[in-house]
């Protein structure tokens, strides 16, 4: 079987993986599989490229959520007003999540506000 790789496809091998391309689009325009282009470059050693999966997860940075700082100002009947901090400060404010059915907290906050009695609690009256 007649070598796959002359001189001719290798100078341009080396010319396509500088310049960044994928390996499939390498292999079609040298006519050769995908696979044959990664392990011609490894025995090239030619410098490794980072995979293009993570590098799309790399780019794929993830979005800054916009903090909104709950004040009396824009608290409604559907946000937590669990208070967050001292009311002298300038950084108090309250939750602001969904608030957990027709409470006034979020799940968290009732679970913290609202505390069963003792007999809940298996505690005995004496």
């Amino acid at each position: 079987m007649p070598d796959v790789w002359t001189d001719d496809r290798i100078a341009k091998l080396k010319k396509l993986w500088t310049e960044g391309l994928p390996t499939g689009e390498i292999g079609k325009r040298l006519g050769v599989s995908k696979n044959a282009v990664v392990g011609k470059a490894h025995r090239l050693s030619l410098k490794s490229r980072p995979s293009p999966i993570r590098r799309a997860v790399k780019k794929a940075e993830p979005k800054k959520e916009e903090v909104t700082v709950f004040t009396l100002a824009n608290l409604t009947s559907m946000t937590c007003r669990w208070p967050n901090g001292d009311p002298k400060e300038d950084n108090f404010h309250f939750c602001g999540k969904p608030v957990f059915q027709t409470k006034p907290y979020c799940a968290e906050h009732c679970a913290a506000a609202y505390v069963g009695s003792n007999k809940n609690r298996g505690e005995s009256a004496s």
